[in-house]
């Protein structure tokens, strides 16, 4: 990588009109060296965190005519059940991860600039408080829900069949949204309306009912956790124009690149795992592969 320019300026390989990037580096060690303000759209899908939150209760067993256990000599014993003690084996140290990650998106948005955070509904609630704290409330424009139907399903609660994407902008005054550039979905109830707009169809509202990249399909690239053109796309289109810069600095399989560089936009996808450099070098073959703390790939 080349060495890191001063903040807030441009030019090189750190300019967005220089070329589409696939950076192999720690994100925090890469998006320093990016210039203030310079991202339309930053779109982030980070490591879920799957730590589950440990727990252990007191019991006790106390001789009771009416227990529900039987004991030695026949003898019924009741469980009672104590302080209850919890604790999250990864909440503390995976926000203090995302924390500076997110600083730095906000640093790196244009004026007219939109964050999308990519979580599911183990994290979204923290990372709204997060996000408000960095951002302010009032950047606050949607919680999308990314809804889909495939996988197993469990029979013990409602089966979890959904993502959450948070939308903040840097400014509400000023940010960039072109409902007319975004893909139509058809009316639920054509009957009712004009054939007009049954032609045109309706803007999507913020459930999005798209499928998971089909495991036999041509925009499969074997990552695990590849999301579909279709749901980048929509995001891309809304909230960047032809020739602006966006930013994936968790780019994986590098769906975002793929988008941009069909829609024209310019961009750099950061990751730190040698797989998915591999797998965005493969699919994204025009983009220059830089290493962090070295040079081109």
């Amino acid at each position: 990588m080349a060495a890191a320019r001063p903040r807030g300026s441009s030019g090189g390989l750190w300019s967005p009109d220089g070329p589409d990037l696939v950076v192999h580096g720690d994100n925090a060690a890469v998006l320093p060296a990016l210039p203030d303000g310079s991202f339309t759209m930053v779109y982030i899908d980070p490591p879920f965190n799957t730590g589950r939150s440990q727990k252990r209760q007191e019991l006790s067993m106390v001789r009771s005519s009416a227990g529900d256990r039987i004991g030695f000599s026949g003898q019924r014993y009741e469980t009672i059940k104590g302080a209850l003690h919890r604790y999250d084996d990864a909440f503390s140290d995976y926000w203090a991860f995302l924390e500076p990650r997110l600083v730095e998106a906000w640093r790196l948005l244009a004026q007219d600039g939109t964050l999308y955070l990519h979580l599911d509904y183990r994290e979204a609630h923290y990372a709204k408080v997060m996000l408000d704290a960095i951002f302010g409330r009032d950047c606050f424009l949607n919680e999308i829900i990314w809804a889909y139907d495939y996988g197993a399903r469990t029979k013990r609660r409602w089966p979890t069949k959904h993502d959450n994407v948070l939308v903040y902008v840097k400014d509400p005054a000023q940010y960039h949204f072109d409902a007319a550039e975004v893909d139509r979905e058809p009316y639920m109830a054509p009957g009712l309306v004009t054939p007009e707009k049954r032609e045109l169809g309706k803007l999507p509202t913020d459930v999005w009912w798209h499928t998971i990249v089909s495991p036999t399909g041509r925009e499969k690239t074997g990552y695990p956790t590849q999301k579909p053109e279709g749901l980048v796309r929509r995001m891309v289109t809304a909230s960047s124009r032809p020739g602006d810069w966006v930013l994936d600095f968790f780019a994986g399989s590098g769906t975002l690149g793929a988008v941009a560089q069909r829609l024209g936009r310019r961009f750099v996808c950061v990751d730190e795992n040698p797989q998915a450099v591999e797998v965005m070098a493969g699919r994204l073959p025009s983009a220059r592969v830089v290493t962090a703390g070295g040079g081109t790939a």
